[in-house]
């Protein structure tokens, strides 16, 4: 028998969760805790006698895994997994599996309502009427618009899609996938020829900071950047400046180099013309009934000795 612990809420409610993973319960051992803590001494106490966790971006680092000394498997629900030791689970043969593909729908509508509210200025047109003002501020259509998507894997093949049925003309920039639907260019032409470009790349070691001043200077003067993907990918003093500047029209981020709460004094906080939301891409009901069946089909697979969705190298 397995003893499972899933250290936080995976988003749907307790009892549809608890039904989702009845199968496994009759034979194994499942902890559910009802709040997220992410101080070390609470993931160990959480952790610690467990052979499976589950665990969505609460950042599991040696030392906690270190004080885990049964811990066999990890299931992240979640898609990127950078905050997870891998060298540890690595050198100590702890499987790990993710579930990429939950959110490849609400992360690519975040997309667009994130350019669309800066296209049409929807946030300061609210503040408006609700003032008794009289705005009508000058927008901008997506239709004919040049749509450069960087990273076309899942999630950058569906904005590729909806940027299409907008009537836009759609390129993009990717090292591993090749989409004979849309015009392939190298980074720089693509920067260069994009009214909106839109990030979706995994962050590793090639990507951390790949949109800096330099690559920024490239853009158009009228383009928006668009970061649903993660916040290291871009330089966020780089940005901030180039918006106060008015190098580029705007940008839309949703990640940032840290998980919110966000510092105050964060520079994509206190710039012009950004439009920031605090990370919930993923975060759509159907979405997380997605995630958690996922999870359930990788805890199966692991249990039955034949993991899926695995990510150690």
């Amino acid at each position: 028998m397995y003893h499972i612990s899933i250290i936080e809420p995976l988003g749907i409610e307790h009892k549809k969760l608890e039904n989702l993973l009845s199968d496994i319960s009759q034979h194994h051992h499942i902890t559910y805790y009802h709040n997220r803590k992410e101080d070390e001494e609470t993931l160990v106490e959480r952790c610690k006698n467990a052979d499976i966790v589950v665990v969505t971006n609460i950042r599991l680092t040696k030392n906690v895994l270190e004080k885990c000394p049964k811990l066999k498997y990890i299931c992240v629900a979640f898609t990127g997994f950078n905050h997870i030791d891998m060298d540890y689970c690595n050198q100590n043969n702890i499987t790990v599996s993710n579930c990429a593909g939950y959110s490849t729908n609400a992360v690519a509508e975040l997309v667009f309502g994130l350019i669309i509210n800066i296209y049409r200025h929807i946030n300061q047109h609210n503040i408006a009427i609700r003032n008794q003002a009289k705005v009508s501020l000058s927008s901008n259509e997506l239709a004919a618009k040049n749509f450069g998507v960087i990273g076309l894997g899942t999630i950058g093949t569906k904005v590729a899609d909806i940027a299409k049925a907008f009537d836009c003309e759609v390129f993009y920039y990717s090292k591993n996938s090749r989409n004979y639907n849309y015009s392939y260019l190298p980074l720089d032409e693509l920067l260069k020829t994009c009214d909106i470009i839109s990030i979706h790349l995994a962050l590793n070691e090639d990507t951390v900071n790949l949109i800096n001043k330099d690559e920024i200077a490239l853009m158009k003067k009228n383009a928006i950047l668009i970061n649903t993907a993660r916040g290291p990918i871009v330089n966020s003093v780089d940005l901030a400046q180039a918006l106060n500047n008015e190098e580029i029209k705007a940008a839309g981020i949703d990640v940032y180099e840290m998980e919110p709460p966000i510092d105050l004094n964060h520079p994509l906080l206190n710039c012009k013309n950004c439009l920031t939301t605090p990370h919930i891409g993923f975060n759509s009901l159907e979405a997380l009934e997605k995630r958690a069946l996922i999870v359930k089909e990788n805890l199966h697979a692991y249990i039955k000795g034949k993991p899926i969705n695995v990510i150690n190298s």
